[in-house]
């Protein structure tokens, strides 16, 4: 594998076909309540794309649900008529289980806000922290599936380390030179280091991502990580591969779910280029927001297949090789970091996919307390 840095030379291919259709506003929901409830009710929906949860509302200064909502910089506030009216939500849900909110709200919300509470808050709490659940065990699934595909790389990268501490082993039997015997034993501990990284890196990889785990991710790093795993499905000796990246370029998601969307992208890059051409990764911040770039030298997607590669068990690739969950996936990882998705691809030429996502600033737009 070569990394090379250059310059940056940005390569623009024409697109044929856009991925992603705009999409419409996302709803603008308001909390009220802040307890074990209102938690769990704001971690479900902070996870869907089409919504965004514009403040949530306790008398309680020390309610749970307002440390995990400054975490994720939604706006907090002590009394229902200020969320209100500096928010303008669509929806209100009320999730006290307080008799009197009832008329407190009706008094507060505008004509034209439809307001959700008592049981038919709680299912419909109940319906999205279901669909989140299997999303999540969806994605899940299909992390396990691929590993699968590291079989052969992981082999290969203990096998070496093993065979080289069996020599060493063998060697040390018959060596009577305290000074060789502590080389060789410095040997085998490099060794046996190397082996449990590999182990190390492929455990934390395929454990089950918590939704709770989010923070400010280094996206320059997360693509090295993810370029170290690939490596193991994926062969790399003849890639050459390009980075093109700006320092400090950050995003706010699941450290867990953003390693995994770069780890399909560029696995499926190199399997595009049938494990022979460049692979490019680029980082920038553009215009206030994250935007990542993957590209390929490969085969590229014909155009009247560019609409259906984000769709569920859809995939090119031959039988036993692909779940057609990958892309599905990384789509729904991206919208519930509020970012967008999109291709462009020319046959024979490669493909260029580009992940933008909004800034820290514009994420924290309007939080107060």
């Amino acid at each position: 594998m070569t990394i090379v840095s250059p310059t940056i030379s940005h390569r623009r291919t024409e697109p044929q076909s856009a991925a992603q259709a705009p999409t419409p506003p996302p709803m603008r929901v308001a909390i009220i309540g802040a307890g074990r409830g209102g938690t769990a009710l704001l971690d479900v929906l902070h996870q869907i794309g089409t919504i965004e949860v514009v403040g949530i509302v306790d008398k309680n200064p020390t309610a749970p649900g307002l440390r995990r909502a400054q975490e994720l910089n939604v706006a907090v506030y002590d009394q229902v008529p200020d969320l209100i009216k500096n928010q303008q939500p669509n929806l209100v849900m009320d999730v006290t289980g307080d008799p009197t909110m009832e008329s407190v709200l009706e008094d507060q919300v505008p004509s034209g806000t439809d307001i959700v509470n008592g049981q038919t808050s709680r299912l419909l709490w109940l319906l999205v922290q279901y669909e989140s659940t299997l999303q999540t065990e969806l994605l899940h699934a299909e992390k396990l599936a691929g590993i699968g595909s590291f079989a052969a790389g992981i082999a290969h990268d203990i096998n070496n380390p093993l065979q080289l501490i069996l020599g060493l082993a063998e060697n040390l039997v018959e060596e009577t030179d305290l000074n060789e015997v502590h080389l060789q034993a410095r040997d085998i501990i490099d060794a046996v280091k190397r082996t449990t990284a590999i182990c190390r890196d492929l455990t934390s990889y395929s454990r089950r991502t918590s939704l709770r785990h989010e923070g400010l991710v280094s996206v320059n790093a997360k693509l090295d990580e993810a370029l170290k795993i690939a490596r193991y499905a994926v062969a790399l000796q003849d890639i050459e591969v390009r980075k093109h990246y700006q320092s400090d370029v950050t995003a706010k998601g699941n450290p867990d779910q953003l390693l995994h969307v770069f780890v399909n992208l560029i696995t499926n890059a190199v399997q595009a280029m049938e494990h022979q051409g460049i692979l490019t990764l680029e980082t920038a911040t553009v215009g206030g927001s994250t935007q990542v770039r993957v590209s390929d030298t490969g085969s590229g997607i014909a155009p009247e297949l560019l609409n259906r590669i984000f769709d569920p068990f859809f995939t090119t690739k031959p039988p036993g090789k692909g779940t057609g969950l990958g892309l599905y996936n990384i789509k729904n990882v991206i919208h519930h970091m509020h970012g967008t998705i999109t291709v462009e691809s020319q046959v024979g030429r490669g493909s260029t996919f580009t992940l933008t996502f909004p800034g820290e600033t514009s994420q924290s737009e309007g939080a107060s307390s």
